[in-house]
């Protein structure tokens, strides 16, 4: 029996990194698993593949989860495959380093759209269905640059700072109606989405941290897990850090 056995979810951004470990790990544990992605069909497909070797369910939806139709039409096909929605989590993401003097508007807005209007437009689209049954889960991948800030990344610093807040004001909307809404801000995890990662950064950035490593997606995925499981179901609008002792709260 896996903690998450009869249910379905949805995970954005899941062809690779964070959001593919995600989406195995709720597989593994019994969930039905829409795997989102935007470009990397391949990709999507091994991550299905993989759900479905641990003996769940799974299926390849594409979407650019920054474009509202595209959602909702992601939604639809999920309730049409699955009859249903438990946990939803918002992992899609970009990342890239510009100072804040030298930023285009387009780099602006794409990355508001990619890291912060996506997580509004996804939980959007799947709230009615959760209202309607009266429960589900919401899980929004933060990050702790949202909590500490970085030099080159004002954009993704306030978008994922945003997801924080996000987070927090809707679990107060939606937790008496059986919903809740927490978060995740892992560290520095060793993903394409971050780029190569030398020997010498390695030592430099893991000199800081209290486990004295950087993480891997399989680092975070059990924080997903646990949320996405009834062992979570008093926590609301909480923000968990897997980042090896980097920002403690």
């Amino acid at each position: 029996m896996g903690a998450l056995d009869g249910r379905v979810a949805l995970v954005t951004g899941a062809s690779r990194g964070i959001g593919a470990a995600i989406a195995i790990a709720l597989g593994r544990e019994g969930a039905a698993v829409g795997v989102n992605y935007h470009r990397s069909e391949a990709r999507a497909a091994e991550v299905v593949a993989a759900i479905q070797a641990a003996g769940s369910k799974a299926v390849a939806v594409r979407a650019d989860v920054g474009d509202g139709a595209a959602v909702r039409a992601m939604v639809a096909e999920m309730l049409s495959v699955f009859g249903q929605i438990d946990v939803l989590v918002n992992n899609a993401g970009i990342l890239n380093n510009v100072p804040l003097h030298q930023m285009p508007d387009e780099t602006w807005d794409e990355m508001i759209a990619t890291n912060l209007r996506s997580v509004f437009l996804c939980a959007r689209a799947v709230l009615p269905h959760m209202l309607e049954r009266g429960s589900g889960k919401i899980i929004n991948v933060s990050s702790q640059l949202g909590q500490k800030g970085m030099a080159g990344h004002t954009h993704y610093a306030a978008a994922k700072g945003g997801v924080i807040a996000f987070t927090r004001a809707l679990a107060r909307e939606v937790g008496p109606r059986g919903i809740q809404v927490n978060a995740i801000a892992p560290g520095l995890i060793e993903t394409e989405l971050v780029g190569p990662i030398t020997d010498d950064i390695r030592r430099e950035r893991s000199a800081i941290l209290a486990l004295r490593r950087l993480g891997l997606p399989e680092d975070v995925a059990p924080t997903a897990v646990f949320l996405a499981s009834d062992a979570s179901n008093y926590y609301a609008g909480q923000t968990l850090c897997p980042n090896g002792g980097d920002i403690m709260v």
